[in-house]
């Protein structure tokens, strides 16, 4: 079953998919697809993911409110571990630890407009979506529904909106990040820090979330 909803961002109207249970096979994405998710928390341990935002950045963002049963999505799973396709997101560690939890993939090759912003923007320390989208795109993006509840059986439009509005602006920040990181001569240490992410999501998940391996003490 599929539920779709018409939003408008940076005038342009955009139609979002919300799915049950998978992804369904006929969806197909072209390029880097920018990708997103939502869970009951940010505890690795405690919290469910509950729901993936993907986008090709062509006009169109498709939702998959997973059952929590048994993660059992095939589709959606192989779009997530295929290594011909650069997978996008805003701190990706957080959300490739989910999957590799949740979903039993290994999410590859990926690019994070987090770590992207803070090798380049070192003037400031808000590396957040919004205060990135606003300095780097000049869009202002809501960040209301955040903190609402993603495992209910029915999400709000305002839910939706808001998923969505969370893969829609990755493909510019890529673009933007990239001329950055290349006028500072960063990229090969990004890129580096990028291929390292499946890695550090599996420490956090094996219980080094908070330990510096690398300090001296």
């Amino acid at each position: 079953m599929t539920r779709k909803l018409s939003i408008t961002a940076d005038g342009k109207n955009i139609v979002v998919h919300l799915h049950h249970g998978d992804l369904p096979a006929n969806v197909a994405f072209e390029g880097a697809i920018a990708v997103d998710s939502e869970t009951m928390g940010l505890s690795l341990v405690r919290d469910p993911l509950c729901l993936v935002q993907l986008s090709d950045g062509r006009g169109e963002a498709h939702l998959v409110q997973l059952n929590r049963a048994n993660y059992d999505a095939p589709n959606l799973k192989r779009v997530l571990s295929d290594a011909a396709t650069l997978k996008l997101f805003h701190f990706a560690r957080f959300d490739v630890a989910m999957f590799m939890r949740d979903l039993s993939v290994v999410c590859a090759p990926i690019y994070c407009t987090k770590i992207a912003s803070k090798l380049v923007r070192t003037y400031t320390d808000k590396h957040g979506l919004k205060d990135l989208t606003k300095e780097v795109l000049g869009r202002d993006i809501s960040k209301d529904q955040q903190s609402s509840d993603w495992g209910a059986p029915e999400l709000s439009d305002a839910q939706l909106a808001y998923a969505a509005s969370d893969v829609l602006h990755l493909h510019a920040l890529k673009e933007r990040l990239d001329a950055m990181l290349a006028r500072e001569g960063r990229t090969e240490i990004a890129q580096a820090c990028f291929d390292f992410l499946p890695t550090r999501a599996a420490l956090d998940l094996a219980g080094w979330e908070e330990t510096d391996i690398f300090a001296h003490s």
